[in-house]
């Protein structure tokens, strides 16, 4: 299997060497920390060893969930909100190119992602016409937006199939023992998986959180396992960065932030790769963004981007760097016709291929904004397929915690999260709150 890597040869004017090195001592240390299971937050560290434990029973259990929803559905409806939804999403999205509607798998919609009405209405209108089932997930069943967008949903569907015929079209994934949505199911008799307990939400997309709704569009969930075993395996087999890019992306942005970036643009030159990037805001955000302390997750898509936020990027404030997903070999070559008459002056461009352009356009990129005072590191992928995203989601993972406890903080919980609830509540009038 091809591993991805990770390319720093544009930060080095950026990061000494032995700042470098004090990093990577640094990175050294925690991700020491990380595997003796002694560091802040270690109830939820279920994730290290998800790849290694995750059993054919499991997938098998997966797939045959898959048929049985495959079978009755057109839509298949998942409900869920960051770590819930955004794991599987962001996987699906970027096999756009392999989209499975119409070859035996059902088209995959969302909800409990949002509480805005006209996208329900919108929602309602499409399910209306087609046969669907939904999967839920919540740990706990009561976060407000999956729990609003289930609710309709399981009433939709109630007066569609009746009771007993609505139950054979929800799947549940929440807790093993406790919370509403486990009581809902048992009730009910829903279908269940369970999310582990020593899993956070924006650490699950390798559980049934995420593989369920992946393998719903045909995507090979054994495929993405094995990629994020395999970097399971070198993140645990070495403590160097030159053999472990989870600790060199690690090291490099901490050394980045040291010197006042305070910034990290997740950059991407092909469109099915942003929904990555919002998974990889919410890891990011909600592991380290606490104490005041955190480098701010930003993405952009380019080329698309450059036309918009170009300019900042390449002469506004120096508060950022860039890391760029570059995808190495794609999956289908559009050549550039020629045109006699060449009005639009582009036959220096015939046959050659799109992808060539890209990667010119990705190469000037990287330079004028190294140039202008921008450091860029590049995690090269050798291509878009399930072990090569099984591996960078590992990958994102393992620093991500190496990361957080280099800058002190605990990565995996949210504190901050409930603030704007217990506010929303309170306006509301839920009983027991105040503003």
């Amino acid at each position: 299997m091809e591993t991805l890597t990770i390319d720093i040869e544009h930060i080095k004017r950026f990061v000494t060497k032995s700042e470098l090195n004090k990093q990577a001592k640094a990175a050294a240390e925690a991700r020491k920390t990380l595997l003796s299971g002694k560091g802040a937050g270690s109830d939820f560290l279920g994730w290290v060893d998800l790849p290694a434990k995750t059993t054919t029973r499991i997938t098998s259990r997966i797939r045959n969930e898959v048929d049985r929803l495959s079978a009755i559905s057109e839509y298949v409806v998942v409900v869920g909100i960051g770590g819930s939804y955004l794991g599987a999403r962001a996987v699906i999205d970027a096999f756009q190119h392999r989209a499975a509607f119409g070859q035996g798998y059902p088209y995959i919609l969302y909800a409990g992602h949002t509480l805005s009405e006209d996208y329900y209405h919108w929602l309602m209108e499409i399910l209306a016409t087609v046969d669907y089932s939904v999967v839920v997930i919540s740990k706990s069943g009561t976060t407000t937006e999956p729990a609003v967008a289930f609710r309709l949903l399981k009433k939709n569907l109630e007066r569609r199939y009746g009771v007993h015929g609505a139950a054979q079209r929800i799947v549940a994934i929440t807790d093993q023992n406790r919370g509403a949505l486990h009581d809902i199911a048992l009730q009910k008799g829903y279908s269940s998986f369970v999310i582990p307990d020593n899993v956070g939400g924006r650490f699950s997309v390798l559980t049934p959180v995420g593989l369920l709704p992946i393998a719903m569009t045909g995507l090979d969930i054994d495929s993405l396992l094995s990629g994020a075993r395999h970097m399971r395996k070198v993140c645990l087999a070495s403590d160097s960065i030159e053999e472990n890019p989870a600790l060199l992306y690690a090291a490099v942005r901490n050394a980045l932030y040291q010197k006042g970036r305070q910034v990290e643009m997740m950059v991407n030159f092909a469109p099915n790769l942003r929904t990555i990037s919002e998974w990889w805001k919410q890891l990011y955000g909600e592991s380290e963004g606490k104490e005041g302390k955190g480098i701010l997750p930003h993405s952009l898509s380019f080329t698309t981007d450059l036309h918009s936020m170009g300019q900042y990027v390449q002469q506004g404030q120096r508060i950022m760097f860039e890391t760029v997903l570059s995808i190495q070999k794609p999956h289908h070559r559009v050549a550039i016709p020629v045109d006699k008459q060449n009005l639009d002056g582009l036959n220096y461009l015939a046959d050659k291929s799109l992808t060539e352009i890209n990667h010119c356009a990705e190469q000037g990129t990287v330079l004028a904004h190294e140039k202008g005072g921008v450091p860029v590191m590049r995690i090269e992928l050798p291509k878009i397929d399930e072990a090569t995203l099984g591996q960078l989601i590992y990958m994102f993972e393992f620093a991500c915690g190496v990361s957080g406890y280099m800058l002190g903080v605990n990565p995996f919980d949210q504190p901050g999260v409930e603030a704007y609830k217990n506010n929303m509540f309170a306006l509301l009038g839920k009983p027991g709150y105040s503003i």
